[in-house]
């Protein structure tokens, strides 16, 4: 609910027009989620029904202003103190298409992989010389949302080389080898798929050993350590400025809600 609560958040700060909250929003955030006016105005007749906003009467512009009621403001409260739930994410289109293709006997899923490994490693390149171009003392908001993605960035990348490393230890549940005329090993075990179990028990409860040993795997090989790739990004400078950053999108009205 980050559109909601963003603009109940700067309306706790006083009135405002809805191009002013759209400003302040982006601005804020860094311009990593940019939003549009009708998402805007969409959002703000959403909490004008729900009690939590007032709007006054058009100025000789057109124009409207909006003002959080008591109920707004107790919303915005309850949001600071409120924990973002992690157990409910979104889906995660990589974690669908890799899932899908280690399962398919016709797609190379370390080629997967590898192309998904590049374009992070470009994207943890660009943030590691974005963030040596911010100025925390002037824009620390900003600051924090690059690292944020820095650290994401990073998370896949590790993420990715165990796939390729799971994959050449427990073989692909859907390749030929797997098969037999019962069907594929992952659709029939009791125990569930093959990929998601071991001896060992599930890859996310391992010891940090694991990490040790993805270093000295093929796939880490071939996508180059990320101690490695971090040390050379650094050397170059972008010469990026606030004007320059990177951004997201948002789909439509609810997609950052």
């Amino acid at each position: 609910m980050s559109i909601k609560n963003g603009l109940l958040a700067l309306l706790a700060e006083g009135p405002s027009y809805g191009a002013a909250l759209k400003a302040g929003f982006e601005a804020r955030t860094g311009g990593t989620w940019p939003v549009n006016v009708g998402q805007v105005y969409t959002t703000l007749d959403r909490l004008q029904r729900d009690g939590l906003v007032d709007a006054e009467e058009p100025d000789a512009e057109g124009r409207i202003r909006y003002l959080l009621t008591a109920t707004g403001r107790q919303a915005v409260d309850l949001w600071w103190r409120t924990p973002v739930d992690r157990e409910v994410t979104p889906r995660d289109e990589l974690v669908i298409k890799l899932a899908i293709a280690i399962t398919s006997p016709d797609v190379d899923s370390a080629e997967v992989a590898q192309a998904q490994r590049a374009a992070t490693m470009h994207r943890l390149q660009q943030l590691t010389r974005l963030k040596q171009s911010v100025d925390p003392a002037t824009d620390l908001a900003w600051l924090l949302v690059v690292e944020h993605q820095l650290f994401a960035a990073e998370a896949e990348i590790r993420w990715l080389d165990q796939v390729e490393a799971s994959v050449a230890r427990h073989g692909r549940p859907g390749s030929r080898q797997a098969r037999s005329a019962e069907g594929p090993v992952w659709a029939r075990s009791a125990e569930g798929p093959v990929w998601a179990r071991s001896a060992e028990g599930p890859v996310g409860a391992r010891s940090d050993e694991r990490l040790v040993e993805l270093v000295e795997t093929p796939g880490a090989q071939r996508g180059g350590s990320l101690a490695r790739s971090r040390a050379s990004s650094g050397s170059a400078g972008l010469g990026a400025s606030a004007g320059s950053r990177v951004s997201g999108s948002v789909g439509d009205g609810e997609a950052l809600a």
